[in-house]
C-alpha cells in the first residue's frame, strides 16, 4: 500500500492496520487522537513519534509502562502521578515535581527521596517512616525527621550529624546497639541502651555503678563483661549466684529422686 493511499483510509481502517503492525502508524500524516490512542495501546513507545501528545495519549502510554515518562516532554501532573504511583523511582525523570507528586513517589518507594531536590519535611517524614536509613539521602533533616528515622531504625543515627540527646534516646530505645554510633553518650542515653539490651554494657567504657547495677539486675551474666565492678555490684552478683546454688533445680537428678 502506498503512503498516499494509507492517509486516505478511514480512522477505523487505519486502526485495523496498526493493530496488525504498529509500524504503519509511522507513515500516517496527522493521525487523529483516536488513531494515536490505538497506536499507543498497541505499543507504548509509539508516543515518541507523536508531536505534543494529549494528556489522554500520555496516560495511555504511562499506564502501560511508567518508564516512558522520560520520553514525554512536559507531562501533566496527572501523568506524573500515574507514573510515580507505579514506580516511585520514576520521579528522577520529572522536572520540578510538586509536593503531591513527591509524596506519592516516596509512598510507593521510599528510596525515591534520593532523587528529590529539597524535599519538604512532610516528604522526608514519609520516606524515613518507611526506612530510617533513608535519612542518609536528606540534607540537614530537622529533629522531627531525625526522630522518625531512629524510631524506624535506631542504627540510622549513624547517618545523623550531631544528633541531639532526644534523638539519641529514641535511637537506643529502638535498638540499644545503636549506641556504638553515638559519640560521648550521656549516662541517661547509656542507661536507656542497657535497658533495651543489658549486653550493651560491653560497649560502654568505665560504666558508672548505676549502669552496672542496671545491667546485672537485668542479666547477672553481664557481670563477666564489667571491668572493675563496684562492691555493691559484686555483692548482687554473688547473691544471685548463691541463690542459684541453693535453689533446687527441677531438671537435676537429685531433685527428681527426692520427689
Amino acid at each position: 500500500m502506498l503512503i498516499s493511499e494509507l492517509n486516505k483510509l478511514s480512522e477505523e481502517e487505519q486502526i485495523d492496520l496498526i493493530k496488525k503492525n504498529h509500524r504503519i502508524f509511522y507513515f500516517i500524516r496527522n493521525p487523529s487522537e483516536k488513531v494515536q490512542l490505538a497506536a499507543v495501546k498497541t505499543l507504548y513507545e509509539v508516543i515518541i513519534k507523536i508531536n505534543n501528545p494529549s494528556e489522554k495519549i500520555q496516560l495511555a502510554a504511562v499506564k502501560q509502562n511508567g518508564f516512558i515518562i522520560h520520553r514525554i516532554k512536559n507531562p501533566s501532573k496527572k501523568v506524573q502521578l500515574t507514573a510515580v504511583k507505579e514506580n516511585g523511582i520514576l520521579i528522577k525523570y520529572i522536572m520540578n515535581p510538586s509536593e503531591q507528586v513527591q509524596l506519592e513517589a516516596v509512598k510507593q518507594n521510599g528510596l525515591s527521596i534520593k532523587f528529590i531536590k529539597n524535599p519538604s519535611e512532610q516528604v522526608q517524614l514519609e520516606a524515613v517512616k518507611q526506612s530510617g536509613i533513608l535519612i542518609k539521602y536528606i540534607m540537614n533533616p530537622s529533629e522531627k525527621v531525625q526522630i522518625e528515622a531512629v524510631k524506624s531504625n535506631g542504627g540510622s543515627i549513624a547517618h545523623i550529624k550531631n544528633p541531639s540527646e532526644k534523638v539519641q534516646l529514641e535511637a537506643v530505645k529502638q535498638n540499644g546497639a545503636s549506641i556504638v554510633h553515638i559519640k560521648n553518650p550521656s549516662e541517661e542515653v547509656q542507661l536507656e541502651a542497657i535497658k533495651q539490651n543489658s549486653y550493651i554494657i560491653t560497649h560502654i567504657k568505665n560504666p558508672s555503678e548505676k549502669l552496672q547495677l542496671e545491667a546485672v539486675s537485668q542479666n547477672y551474666d553481664t557481670f563477666c563483661y564489667i571491668d572493675n565492678p563496684t562492691k555493691e555490684v559484686e555483692n548482687i552478683f554473688l547473691q544471685k549466684e548463691s541463690n542459684l546454688i541453693l535453689e533446687p533445680n527441677p531438671n537435676s537428678l537429685n531433685y527428681i529422686e527426692n520427689i
